[in-house]
């Protein structure tokens, strides 16, 4: 063999055995830079930690309890200069790093050298160091060099309708430090239960951080049932103190945030004064919104909560206070004789200015005591406040127009980063809140609007997950929601927009999977299942092509309504569906069945395919990409974001549906999505209608009730008829009653699957 094919085997070889062994590397953010050499160094089990100054000595500890944890090993401690012993050495050099949170991390055989810009690049690539031990026998060779994207990098708990242990939280932290997250933002006041204690307003413990009981089930059943249970709890001050300091170790910053001016149900069951009516009130045993909030007009209000303030600020060292600001109704205002006082005295328009009166009130107090208010998107209702920054989570508009006006904004969309939405379809999943957010999803999102130039994306700070626990209801299904969605959030909040890749991400995921088993995170383990997606043709028939990222993984099928076994055939590319149709698919790993059965019912009709006319246009979020998303056969399921439901906001449902030739038509149906408590209403008459030529109707009949708070699939047996056009007219509620949530808005007329027989 010639040298120069000798030179380019070896060559071949070593860039090999570099991917193979990048391959076996998972960190999740990814790095920004990493080189990978061949070799390892062992980890004796007697480790030394060098340090270059005592500043980081707190990050050293850490770091031995964080070895300690993962395997038997003797750590010790040490002041000494750089590179003065073969083990762990830790420095700061802002020279050499220079970029704010980040670090340089080298494992070679002399040992591991890290240096970060800042005390927390340090403990930031600590963290990188303990994923890498968790998943490495022996450490390979590795030059890292790293730092954030974003300067905010949040993870939110509620803790109002479901209160967590200290023990809980502490987890919940380490977690989210391993995952260079840098804030907590953390709810501890709600209608449903205000969870810290406040030693001037003793009733705040005794009565308003407890409810009578809790709703059975999902807040859309009806009706209601509860289960007599007391429920509820606080965090001391002691307490608070703890997980403040927890945190900051780990180098985050935990966010109080304290309702104002709506959710006070439980506040005002403490001190119902502070309420426009004055009382009496109860803490709220359901999950909603509720017209009763804090008064505005009266003084008290404001004398109280910032009596409130005044115990928080000493406990928190955050800049930012976090104010709440969302979901509060007018009602209460607009009949209160000190609210109106209050209006008119101010010269307000309207209760949307005063609701920017109470908010800029509290801002200014806040401000005289250093902090900066930050509060959700409804803050910027009848006028921002000048210094305040906004959570955008009812979308992104809220974003974008504050960013517009020159304010820090941390993005987080309920679309994509409400991590108590469901995260599969499968009919087995626990309660959850809404609907589908799968972790591609969370990982796809890119948080900076391209509607912004580039000034205005400066002021996107940066992101968050949310998770919200009405139906949280342990420990473990905390975690369950929360992982492995917020490992996706952390790599968008860390790692550069270029190296995002979601196939590259699941592979580092499943290397991670053993350090959550190791740290006993009960996170949910079937990302990869089946993925469907459906095209429905211009023939009458649907296409359905099935997907899975599980490597070597294989789909067996089956279309008669069996479960597929290891017998069944093999999917290989898509497959058209003529005639209604039940698939049943499963995936099958070397291990055998993975994951659960996808299901699907294809209800091939004389509809599916054909050109429907609308002469209201529907609106977004319930526009769908699928032009044939009401004919396609394929109905929408309870996790409606599917893009399968199409909604009217205030407007009338009113589609022709051309059926190509006249023909017998024996029977017309459609699906409604009946969701009061998301402003999903039923139409006040729902019509069909058959035609030969397209302008002269004649009404075949039609339907008023619409009994079940989910999905309302109805049909019109329609006998001895012949017709080539249908038309369904659906009579929109319009505008959202008194007590109902959203109340004066205008209502959602949701609907999917026209089918005809």
């Amino acid at each position: 063999m010639c040298s120069k094919t000798l030179f380019s085997l070896f060559f071949a070889l070593l860039f090999l055995g570099k991917t193979a062994a990048q391959n076996t590397i998972s960190i999740i953010p990814k790095p920004v830079e990493m080189q990978v050499s061949k070799g390892y160094f062992r980890l004796e089990k007697n480790v030394t930690i060098s340090l270059q100054n005592s500043a980081l000595q707190e990050t050293a500890q850490l770091l031995r309890l964080g070895i300690q944890q993962i395997r038997p090993s003797s750590v010790s401690i040490k002041n000494s200069t750089p590179n003065a012993i073969k083990g762990i050495s830790l420095a700061i050099d802002s020279n050499r790093v220079v970029q704010k949170e980040g670090y340089s991390l080298a494992i070679s055989a002399t040992g591991i050298k890290l240096i970060g810009h800042d005390a927390a690049g340090v403990f930031y690539g600590t963290q990188t160091l303990l994923q890498l031990i968790h998943q490495q026998g022996n450490l390979p060779f590795v030059q890292i060099k790293d730092y954030p994207r974003f300067g905010y990098r949040g993870m939110h708990l509620d803790v109002g309708r479901r209160i967590f242990s200290v023990t809980f939280l502490k987890k919940y932290l380490d977690l989210l430090a391993l995952y260079k997250f840098n804030t907590f933002h953390w709810h501890l006041t709600e209608d449903q239960g205000w969870r810290i204690e406040i030693k001037r307003y003793p009733k705040l413990q005794s009565v308003a951080a407890y409810r009578n009981e809790t709703i059975i089930g999902h807040k859309k059943d009806s009706p209601h049932r509860f289960d007599g249970k007391p429920y509820g709890g606080f965090y001391t001050q002691e307490e608070v103190k703890e997980i403040v300091a927890f945190a900051q170790k780990r180098h985050i910053t935990v966010i109080p945030e304290i309702e104002m001016p709506g959710h006070a149900r439980a506040a005002l069951a403490a001190y119902p004064q502070l309420g426009c009516t004055g009382g009496s009130y109860q803490t709220a045993t359901f999950w909603g919104v509720f017209d009763d909030v804090f008064c505005a007009g009266n003084d008290s209000t404001f004398t109280f909560l910032q009596n409130v303030l005044d115990e928080i600020l000493p406990l928190f060292p955050s800049k930012y206070i976090h104010i709440g600001g969302d979901e509060c109704p007018k009602v209460r205002w607009k009949s209160c004789p000190k609210c109106q006082k209050r209006m008119q005295e101010n010269h307000l328009k309207d209760e949307h200015e005063l609701q920017s009166y109470f908010i800029q009130k509290m801002e200014k107090y806040l401000n005289a005591k250093g902090k900066n208010l930050i509060g959700w998107d409804e803050i910027l209702e009848g006028g921002l406040s000048p210094k305040a920054t906004v959570m955008s989570w009812q979308g992104e508009a809220g974003g974008i127009a504050a960013a517009q006006q020159h304010h820090d904004v941390v993005m987080c969309p309920e679309s994509h980063y409400y991590l108590d939405y469901y995260q599969s379809l499968q009919a087995s999943e626990p309660i959850a809140t809404a609907g589908f957010t799968p972790l591609e999803k969370v990982y796809r999102y890119e948080p900076i609007p391209a509607i912004l130039n580039p000034t205005e994306q400066t002021y996107i700070k940066g992101i968050q997950g949310n998770a919200w626990s009405e139906y949280l209801v342990s420990e473990a299904q905390a975690e369950y929601m929360l992982f492995p969605r917020a490992l996706a959030i952390a790599e968008t909040a860390w790692s550069p927009k270029t190296q995002k890749n979601y196939d590259d991400f699941l592979q580092r995921l499943r290397l991670q999977e053993k350090v959550l088993k190791h740290r006993k995170v009960h996170y949910f383990d079937r990302y990869e299942e089946i993925q469907a997606r459906f095209q429905t043709n211009s023939n009458g028939s649907e296409s359905i092509y099935l997907t899975s990222s599980l490597p070597n993984a294989t789909i067996r099928f089956t279309e008669d309504g069996s479960q597929p076994n290891t017998q069944s055939n093999v999917w290989k590319d898509g497959l058209s569906i003529f005639k209604p149709t039940l698939i049943k698919a499963q995936l099958f790993d070397k291990n055998g069945a993975y994951g659960q059965v996808w299901e699907q019912w294809v209800n091939v009709n004389l509809a599916t395919g054909k050109s429907i006319t609308f002469k209201n246009a529907p609106q977004t979020p319930y526009l769908p990409t699928d032009a044939y998303a009401l004919s396609n056969g394929i109905i929408g399921t309870h996790r409606y974001n599917t893009g399968q439901w199409i909604g009217f906001r205030g407007e009338d449902l009113e589609i022709v549906v051309d059926l190509g030739k006249s023909q017998s038509v024996q029977e017309i149906g459609i699906s409604i999505l009946k969701y009061h408590w998301q402003r999903m209403w039923e139409p006040t008459e729902l019509s069909f209608w058959i035609s030969e030529d397209g302008k002269a109707y004649e009404k075949v009949g039609s339907f008023k009730d619409f009994p079940e708070n989910a999905i309302n699939t109805v049909s019109l047996k329609v006998p001895n008829k012949t017709a080539r056009f249908i038309k369904v007219i659906g009579v929109n509620k319009g505008t959202i009653p008194a007590g109902e949530y959203g109340a004066g808005a205008k209502a959602w007329l949701t609907v999917d699957e026209l089918f005809i027989y």
